[in-house]
C-alpha cells in the first residue's frame, strides 16, 4: 500500500527552513509590530548608508523581511518551484551558499545604484539651494521623484509670481531637502535577488526545460525565460519613472552574481555540482 506525502514534507532542508524563516519573519512583523508599534522595517530592513537607519546587518536581514502576503507568496512559491530542484543537484550546503551570495550580490548592487542616485540627487539639491528658482525646483521633483504632485505645482506656481519671496525660497529649499531626506530613508525588503539567482540558475542549469506561463499561456523554455526576464529588468530599473517601488536592480544584483558564481564554478569543476 503506498502512503501519499505532501511535495512540502518532502522539500530538502534548506528551501524548508528559508520558506519557514520568511514566513515567520512576516507573521512576526505583523502580529507584533501592529500590536506593540515595533518598527520591523526600520531595524532589519535594507537602508542606504547615508540613512539615519541604516545597520550593517541589514543587508542579510532584509532578505528575510516582505512587503506583504503577496509578496511572499511569489518568493517563496519560486523558491518551492525551483529551489529545490537545485538544492536536489547541488546539495544543501553549495544552494545556501548561492542563495545567501546572490542576495547579497543583489543588495551589493542595489545599494551602489541606490548611491548613484542619491549623489545626483543630493548634487541636484545643492545646486537649487544655490539658486533656488521654481523651474528649478519642478526640474528637480521630474528627474528625482516623477509625477509633480498638483499642490505642488499650485505652490510653485504661487511662488512663481513672486521668485523672490524670502518666505517662498525658504520653504521651497525645506521641501527639496525633505525630499533627499525621505529619499533615502526608503527601506528595501525580500528575497527577490537571491530568488532572481535562483531563476538564473535554473535557466542555466536546465536551459531547455519547458516552463508554463500564466500569461500567455504558453511553454517557453527556461534559457529564454531568464534572458526575458533579465531584459526586462534591466528596462524597468533604467526608467525611474516606473514609480512601481520595486527594486529591479536587486533582481539584476541576483541574477548578476548567480552568474558568477556559477561560472567561478563551472571553471573549477568539471560539472556544475
Amino acid at each position: 500500500m503506498s502512503q501519499f506525502r505532501s511535495p512540502i514534507l518532502n522539500l530538502p532542508p534548506v528551501v524548508k527552513n528559508l520558506i519557514i524563516i520568511n514566513v515567520l519573519m512576516l507573521l512576526g512583523s505583523m502580529i507584533i509590530g501592529g500590536s506593540f508599534g515595533f518598527d520591523f522595517d526600520n531595524l532589519l530592513a535594507l537602508h542606504f548608508p547615508a540613512s539615519e537607519y541604516f545597520k550593517p546587518h541589514q543587508f542579510i536581514t532584509h532578505m528575510f523581511m516582505h512587503g506583504g502576503i503577496g509578496h511572499l507568496f511569489f518568493n517563496m512559491f519560486a523558491l518551492f518551484m525551483f529551489g529545490r530542484v537545485l538544492e536536489e543537484v547541488w546539495g544543501p550546503k553549495r544552494f545556501l551558499l548561492y542563495y545567501m551570495v546572490t542576495g547579497l550580490g543583489a543588495a551589493a548592487l542595489h545599494t551602489f545604484v541606490g548611491w548613484l542616485d542619491y549623489s545626483s540627487m543630493k548634487a541636484a539639491a545643492n545646486a537649487f539651494a544655490n539658486t533656488p528658482t521654481p523651474d528649478l525646483m519642478l526640474q528637480f521633483i521630474r528627474e528625482h521623484m516623477g509625477a509633480v504632485q498638483p499642490w505642488v505645482t499650485d505652490f510653485v506656481n504661487s511662488w512663481a509670481e513672486n521668485p523672490s519671496n524670502s518666505y517662498d525660497i525658504q520653504k521651497a529649499t525645506a521641501m527639496v531637502n525633505r525630499m533627499v531626506i525621505e529619499n533615502i530613508n526608503v527601506p528595501t525588503v525580500g528575497a527577490s535577488g537571491a530568488v532572481f539567482g535562483i531563476l538564473l540558475a535554473f535557466g542555466m542549469l536546465f536551459p531547455n526545460t519547458e516552463l508554463m506561463l500564466l500569461f500567455p499561456p504558453i511553454p517557453i523554455k527556461a534559457k529564454y525565460f531568464v534572458i526575458g526576464y533579465g531584459i526586462i529588468e534591466l528596462f524597468m530599473g533604467v526608467q525611474h519613472s516606473s514609480g512601481d517601488n520595486v527594486a529591479h536592480f536587486a533582481h539584476l544584483g541576483g541574477m548578476l552574481f548567480g552568474f558568477i558564481l556559477i561560472k567561478y564554478w563551472q571553471k573549477n569543476s568539471k560539472r556544475f555540482y
